[in-house]
């Protein structure tokens, strides 16, 4: 018997609704939902574990979305037609859902959860990814997790100054905001996304229109619940246990440990000082607290270095909070050190060194051609990339021994970040053909390097001499609050950001902000509070800048020698075969004759010809070949033509690349030429006229009407004379043919 559907939807925004559904597919997942919006569906499951591994110390949360491609009539490119690992957008709508979940599980559980979306659905204007996130807080609300949600994700655009909620995949692009924000009834949990240089008090302004709709979309998923538990009872809560340090212990390691940790972190700051500081005070409190034991305790060690953690958290925090005091001894709104240079690397295109306290980044700018640019083959999709930024994180920046694998997720989503909060600087391909691409290798870690490769990359490009419109530099914020309290941070360390509350990425120009990511760890933030770490981040972002400025304050006006030459000149459409020539044969002899590349794409009904060369002279000749070659011969103009066949009645020239026509042998000369090729050869040059375009735009050319003609020849007609029968010469039977008879304009030969 079919089963029964329970579903729920919720009307979002005027015309616009989700539903939810489940209850008939996938009934041994622990929980699973169908979300959908248009004709755009999204398959949501859970399955969480009844128990934790043995050994387990962290909570291990997996998150996997896929866009497959059959959800839209369609089969992957390339030679394997399987999906294969998940492309960079799967990738970064997982961690979108990951870090918008994650904090809302219990501190300390370590049973393991998965979460899987699937795209089935796929229409040409809801984008999925967002579903996933309604889909999966509501699987797991089924699982019977210790889940604290609902929790909902939505995207907010503005288009002519008017927000939007959910825009279509069209609307996107005409949008100047591109905010993901994920959230509870009561609270914000994770912000990401890309802005034209908006204020701080627009940002606030799209958070809390975000978080209304939020609201609704959490109610409806706890409709959905109810309407579950009339018909199949109530879900039975998981069994489960949390590590977590026994009270008494915290309690005896708090009295040994505290005065000496609350010492060690006032001291002058420097990593691994500290770090090596700390886990020598931890030491010696397992040394102390087992030294009456009889024999090791492993559990017991366990526990202390448990409660360790927890008092020194508190020390730190309470620092901050009583004495608006940072543990390397800033005060909360000012930056670390900084200093930069431009052009460190001599044969790359571009590059920098921005370095930030003990963070530091190499960026690197490689100027390619369109051939270089990024495919892309998604659902949602299909629009290649002319920019993008690679971030790596090598483990020697944060003094570690790791293997080298491929780029990790938090890799990926880093460095997409900071690709965001440069991509509206770019300018057009129109106006710079250009691929670019950055490469930003984070050379030392503590704190913030997304931040850094911002700021990196922005010298990198300028060194480049890519026209970017703007300088922009990136700063994290960070915070500590408990009931009464609470400390906004400027440019946050690494152990600021694991003892805090917030991390708040923000990237801009001096006149706005490009891009922001924010994960939140408490409830409740303000938006008066949110607003105060902006507008913070905002004069730490000018102050920033002021620092670039002293090393590049504008695009070098030459670019480096080892970087491509490339120009772009337009032509009408229909004439790109002209330049292409059969089979391509024009266009590779262009490239075998001058040395450089040519590249042709149609876009808005012209036709783009961008040509790349080592040096100038080579590009300047490919430019002037390919403008004759879309050049019309004009009737009566003169061409210096070069001689490419010869036939018995006359020669073909070809006045212009591609462009040929006949020269009839009468034509040749005022004299008569027996055969064309007693007057010229294959190969010469020949300076011709045109004298008439005929139909299928044949071309009839005329030689002899380029030179004077001779005295002797006749001046009523335009032929040449035989030889021997030219009228001085005529005799016998009364003057040739026909007598004496008047025979009026016929001409003679």
């Amino acid at each position: 018997m079919k089963p029964t559907a329970i579903t729920a939807q919720v009307d979002y925004a005027p015309g616009k609704t989700i539903s939810m559904e489940t209850g008939r597919l996938a009934k041994q997942a622990g929980g699973a939902v169908i979300v959908r919006c248009g004709d755009t569906m999204v398959m949501a499951t859970a399955v969480i574990n009844d128990s934790a591994r043995a050994g387990q110390n962290f909570f291990p949360l997996t998150v996997d979305y896929r866009e497959k491609f059959s959800s839209g009539g369609k089969i992957p490119g390339g030679f394997i037609k399987r999906e294969g690992r998940l492309n960079d957008k799967e990738i970064l709508t997982s961690r979108l859902v990951d870090r918008a979940i994650r904090p809302l599980f219990p501190d300390g559980y370590r049973n393991d959860v998965q979460l899987i979306g699937s795209v089935i659905s796929a229409d040409n204007e809801h984008d999925g990814d967002m579903l996933f996130g309604l889909g999966a807080s509501a699987a797991l609300m089924l699982s019977g997790s210790p889940f604290d949600g609902p929790i909902a994700e939505v995207r907010i655009g503005r288009i002519d100054g008017m927000f939007v909620v959910n825009p279509t995949i069209e609307q996107v692009k005409s949008s100047d905001i591109n905010l993901v924000v994920a959230g509870k009834m009561d609270a914000i949990m994770m912000v990401e996304g890309e802005m034209d240089e908006c204020s701080e008090q627009d940002v606030v302004h799209a958070l809390a229109t975000a978080h209304e709709v939020i609201k609704k979309i959490c109610q409806a998923q706890i409709d959905l619940i109810a309407e579950y538990e009339s018909l199949h009872g109530t879900i039975e809560p998981q069994q489960y246990e949390v590590e977590s340090p026994d009270p008494e212990m915290v309690s005896r390691v708090r009295d040994l440990l505290h005065k000496k940790v609350d010492a060690h972190i006032r001291a002058p700051y420097e990593k691994n000082r500290f770090y090596g500081g700390l886990s020598d005070l931890v030491d010696e409190a397992v040394e102390t607290l087992t030294a009456n034991e009889s024999e090791s305790d492993p559990s017991m060690e366990d526990q202390i270095r448990l409660a360790a953690a927890v008092v020194s958290r508190d020390v730190m925090r309470e620092m901050v909070l009583a004495d608006q005091k940072r543990i390397d001894g800033r005060d909360p709104e000012s930056v670390r050190a900084i200093w930069c240079e431009a052009g460190y690397l001599p044969r790359v295109h571009g590059s920098s060194i921005f370095t930030r306290g003990e963070t530091q980044v190499l960026a690197s700018v490689t100027l390619g051609t369109t051939r270089d640019q990024q495919p892309v083959d998604q659902i949602f999709d299909q629009q290649d990339k002319h920019f993008f930024l690679h971030y790596e994180f090598p483990p020697f920046s944060t003094g570690e021994v790791k293997f080298l694998r491929g780029a990790s997720r938090r890799e990926i989503g880093h460095g997409y970040l900071a690709e965001r909060a440069l991509q509206g600087m770019i300018p057009d391909q129109e106006e710079f053909p250009y691929t670019v691409r950055i490469n930003a290798d984070v050379l030392e870690s503590n704190g913030s390097s997304s931040m850094a490769s911002v700021c990196s990359g922005s010298l990198a490009l300028m060194d480049a001499g890519v026209p970017v419109r703007k300088a922009v530099a990136g700063v994290a914020m960070g915070m500590v609050a408990d009931e009464t309290r609470h400390v906004v941070l400027t440019d946050i360390l690494g152990t600021e950001d694991h003892l805090g509350d917030m991390d708040f990425k923000v990237t801009g120009t001096r006149d706005g902000i490009t891009a922001c990511q924010m994960d939140i760890k408490i409830s409740g933030l303000s938006q008066e509070l949110m607003l105060q770490a902006l507008m913070q981040a905002r004069e730490a972002r000018l102050h920033i800048l002021n620092i670039m400025d002293q090393t590049l304050a504008a695009p070098r006006e030459h670019m480096s020698p080892h970087a491509p030459r490339l120009t772009q000149i337009t032509i009408d459409s229909e004439l790109i075969g002209a330049v292409i020539g059969p089979g391509g044969k024009t266009v590779r002899g262009i490239q075998a004759d001058t040395g450089v590349v040519i590249e042709i794409e149609e876009r808005d009904n012209l036709g783009y010809v961008t040509i790349a060369g080592s040096d100038e002279s080579s590009v300047n000749e490919a430019i002037e070949i390919i403008r004759s070659l879309v050049v019309m011969p004009v009737i009566g103009e003169e061409y210096e033509g070069t001689v490419r066949s010869i036939t018995d009645i006359g020669v073909i020239v070809e006045i212009l690349p591609g462009k040929e026509g006949m020269v009839h042998k009468s034509e040749l000369s005022w004299e008569w030429v027996d055969h064309p090729r007693d007057f010229v050869q294959v190969g010469d040059k020949l300076r011709v006229r045109l004298m008439e375009i005929r139909d299928r735009g044949r071309l009839r050319l005329s030689h002899k009407v380029t030179v004077p003609r001779p005295a002797h020849t006749r001046q009523g007609g335009d032929r040449p004379s035989r030889p021997g029968r030219h009228p001085q010469h005529r005799g016998g039977r009364g003057g040739g043919r026909g007598g004496g008879r008047n025979r009026g304009s016929r001409r003679s030969y």
